[in-house]
């Protein structure tokens, strides 16, 4: 998808479009592409045209171009054109920069850093307000809290882990994957696992969806990909936005922005919940005293 959006001139249509077509380009069916290819390509025929023409230049049915509508989030190809046919100067495509073996030290903690400020950004216009009240509210009424995720996304899982146990809930994050099933296996329709995943498609961590789920507990996803496996088997799905990349292909600010979204959960629990978590709070402020000098 990064290379498609190298192709074509981008400047006409919105950031947040953008965006959307990013985290689903990869899951569209052939005929969707042709649709998407089109609106990447001639965004400015595609606002201003009927659907039946779009269709016919496309090489698609209509009904394919209002699944891709709806699949961006719109209602269908009316509100789609739209939100193309909107000019608003404070909206102009802002694509990543992506970072190479030709740029100096300064260049590249300069683009490192401007990953993670886009990439939260961009997180917060697209996490559904819905979806995550659901989170929230799921989370104030769990007796435990199963967190996971494997690679680089452990250790986003751990420090999920540490501040849900710092508040005093039941809260399980293993490392091992085998103890990450073990875990699940014991869950219940009063419990909860968070399964981090930026491409929805780690195999261990949509095994451990689907065995909690099972086992009746809800399932809460952190994904940068709405149609991908895992947010297909996820009862509340909390979608990140991140596509930044690297001569190396793997960039950090995807993390960033998963640790964010478990940051504000962890949070609103403090704030809104009508238990003791402030006093377990205070406690375990007390007890990690000892360790200061």
């Amino acid at each position: 998808m990064e290379n498609k959006i190298k192709e074509v001139m981008t400047d006409k249509i919105p950031h947040e479009c953008l965006v959307k077509l990013q985290a689903i380009y990869g899951s569209l069916k052939t005929a969707e592409k042709k649709a998407a290819d089109l609106l990447l390509e001639r965004p400015d025929f595609f606002a201003t045209t009927t659907i039946v023409e779009a269709a016919d230049v496309a090489g698609c049915s209509e009904a394919t171009i209002v699944r891709l509508a709806r699949k961006l989030g719109y209602k269908g190809y009316p509100e789609l054109k739209s939100v193309l046919l909107e000019v608003r100067e404070n909206k102009s495509v802002k694509l990543y920069e992506e970072i190479n073996e030709n740029d100096d030290e300064h260049t590249i903690v300069k683009k490192v850093f401007s990953a993670s400020i886009q990439a939260l950004e961009d997180t917060l216009n697209v996490l559904d307000k819905n979806q995550y009240t659901s989170a929230v509210q799921a989370l104030m009424r769990a007796n435990k809290i199963l967190v996971c995720g494997v690679g680089d996304a452990a250790s986003v899982a751990k420090s999920g882990y540490h501040k849900f146990m710092r508040i005093g809930l039941n809260v399980q994050a293993p490392e091992d994957l085998d103890l990450q099933l073990i875990s699940s296996s014991h869950m219940s329709e009063s419990d909860v696992v968070i399964a981090i995943s930026h491409s929805g498609r780690t195999k261990s961590i949509l095994d451990i969806a689907k065995h909690a789920k099972n086992s009746g507990a809800k399932i809460i996803s952190i994904t940068n990909y709405p149609l991908s496996p895992l947010a297909k088997h996820s009862d509340i799905v909390l979608l990140t936005a991140t596509f930044a990349e690297h001569v190396k292909g793997e960039v950090m600010s995807k993390r960033v922005a998963e640790l964010c979204i478990l940051e504000s959960l962890y949070v609103n629990l403090l704030l809104k919940s009508q238990n003791n978590l402030k006093d377990n709070l205070s406690k375990s402020n007390i007890a990690l005293e000892i360790n200061k000098i």
